[in-house]
């Protein structure tokens, strides 16, 4: 069974909020793994799409989504033909996690994007009219792993500790200059790890192994992990890009469902029928191992907990997940 989207009464759609933001939204980063998904939902709640890509849509999208090719994501980039006619920008598109990065200066090439790109496209899109910009930025910027029963918030000070989540940090001041110095409404989300079909990176390792059967030394950790599965945040990016109350604000996300990297294991080898094969194996071991191989960050991400407090949201937008946590891991297996 694949999980669809909710639908929601007439009272509570975003049919009043689309009176409120006329005109186009804007969707960067449309054909990715969640712009893709975002998209899909814009179009069933009767928004009108134009998707900002590199060059073509290529088939990733219905016919139904306008797409703008405006190619690489730059300082320089001319975003105009894309913000023409457009209420709202949801700003997906971002230079992301690169393995055995190969850049001369990884760091620039980050900020390049995320900060430098972001910013030249919050400022075209407040002198093209456009009301309010959504950027999507991540769990980064708070950092890498919080202690105990303790909860990132929007309230603690960013600590961002890699390029990725400096840049990201960039970013979110970069947009609140402009909407200083010209109006434009910001808001900033902050994501953990999105799951859901046809995930990649770490998500999309762990499948293979249950789907293998291979035996995985994580039975005794006891972290707890928030984790956003892709329709969660679809459904809170539409809020925060249509409710009133969400202009100037950033926001945390999550299922509301913390778990550990072994629980994750059973409830996904459960929804694949193939049952988790977890060996008890100490945690300094595995630290040991990591450090000896060189994946010390990715053991450290599979024992450490990283919790957000998505209470902001759901108290000032009313936002609640429409999806649970057995329901988003059916339908990322299925």
């Amino acid at each position: 069974m694949t999980c669809t989207p909710q639908i929601l009464p007439d009272d509570q759609t975003e049919s009043r909020a689309t009176a409120a933001f006329p005109g186009r939204i804007l969707v960067t980063g449309a054909t990715g793994f969640v712009g893709r998904a975002l998209c899909l939902e814009l179009l069933r709640r009767g928004f009108a799409v134009r998707a900002a890509v590199r060059d073509t849509c290529g088939g990733d999208l219905p016919d139904e989504v306008e797409c703008v090719g405006v190619g690489e994501i730059a300082p320089e980039t001319d975003w105009s033909a894309a913000l023409n006619g457009v209420s709202t920008v949801i700003h997906l598109a971002a230079r992301v996690h690169v393995m055995n990065d190969q850049a001369a200066d990884p760091m620039a090439e980050f900020r390049k994007v995320n900060a430098e790109g972001s910013e030249q496209l919050a400022r075209q899109a407040a002198a093209n009219g456009v009301k309010r910009l959504v950027f999507v930025s991540s769990i980064k910027v708070n950092g890498e792993m919080t202690e105990g029963e303790a909860k990132f918030s929007e309230s603690d000070p960013p600590v961002p500790q890699d390029a990725y989540g400096r840049s990201k940090w960039e970013g979110e001041q970069a947009l609140w200059r402009v909407a200083g110095e010209t109006g434009l409404e910001g808001v900033v989300v902050r994501p953990p790890l999105v799951y859901g079909p046809a995930v990649k990176g770490n998500f999309a390792t762990m499948l293979g192994a249950l789907r293998r059967r291979l035996p995985l030394p994580l039975a005794s950790v006891h972290n707890r992990r928030s984790l956003i599965y892709v329709g969660n945040l679809v459904d809170a990016l539409i809020r925060c890009a249509t409710h009133p109350a969400a202009a100037m604000q950033t926001y945390l996300v999550c299922d509301g469902d913390d778990l550990s990297t072994s629980d994750l294991l059973r409830r996904l080898g459960l929804a694949m029928g193939k049952p988790a094969l977890l060996l008890p194996f100490p945690a300094g071991a595995l630290r040991f191992v990591g450090k000896i191989t060189g994946k010390s960050a990715a053991i450290g991400r599979l024992l450490g907990s990283l919790r957000v407090d998505d209470r902001k949201i759901r108290r000032e937008l009313g936002w609640i997940p429409p999806y649970s946590v057995a329901e988003g891991l059916r339908a990322t297996v299925e």
